[in-house]
């Protein structure tokens, strides 16, 4: 099949797999109710770095890899598994506090940013169910006479831009409610139900198999 026959199921795939609650939108969705919508915009980009670099680990065959190898896909498991855990036990630890200042968010230059984007980008490389799902996803839409990688490595930026564009959106929506999100109340409910929900991600990583 042409690859431009294919294209509206695969902007429709990618819509709905960027509305699927997980991980990134999680924290996307915290960064942006806490601290603005300009604050998440960091942890999308991130995240998107983070899903494209798997992409092209598909598109190499190394995403294959952790397909197929148990150490590989162990490996990955405990260390989001941990990401995710750590990340909500900080949230936790930020509701129980009584939702202070954000040192990190804090941050008007580079380093704070930094550390937002390379948050985005370990949850994201963290995941190995994001890398067998990279495996198994994009195959679907490179016709047979199309070189693999390239193709796959244009499909991911459409799939980045697409998500972007998403993302950025959601964070700009719940960032415009920030008066309300962020009293003090309201941010130590957010804090623990995001950090719940991050916890719950966790294990489920931790208990999860191929």
């Amino acid at each position: 099949m042409d690859l431009i026959a294919l294209m509206p199921a695969f902007v429709v795939a990618v819509l709905l797999i960027s509305a699927s609650p997980g991980p990134a939108m999680a924290l996307i969705v915290r960064r942006a109710a806490v601290h603005g919508w300009r604050a998440a915009v960091p942890t999308v980009l991130g995240v998107e770095f983070g899903l494209y670099i798997w992409a092209l680990a598909a598109a190499a065959g190394f995403a294959a890899l952790v397909a197929v190898s148990q150490t590989a896909f162990l490996v990955l498991k405990v260390v989001g598994a941990g990401v995710l855990l750590w990340l909500g036990l900080r949230a936790w630890r930020s509701a129980w506090r009584g939702a202070q200042p954000d040192r990190q968010a804090a941050a008007p230059e580079g380093r704070g940013r930094g550390r937002v984007f390379a948050e985005g980008v370990v949850v994201q490389l963290a995941n190995p169910k994001l890398a067998i799902f990279m495996v198994a996803f994009y195959p679907q839409f490179v016709p047979t006479d199309r070189p693999l990688f390239v193709t796959t490595a244009g499909l991911a930026l459409l799939q980045v831009m697409i998500e972007t564009v998403f993302y950025t959106g959601l964070a700009y929506v719940v960032g415009r409610a920030g008066a309300t999100f962020r009293s003090s109340r309201v941010r130590r409910r957010i804090d623990a139900v995001l950090g719940t929900v991050l916890v719950g991600l966790g294990v489920r990583v931790a208990l999860s198999s191929r």
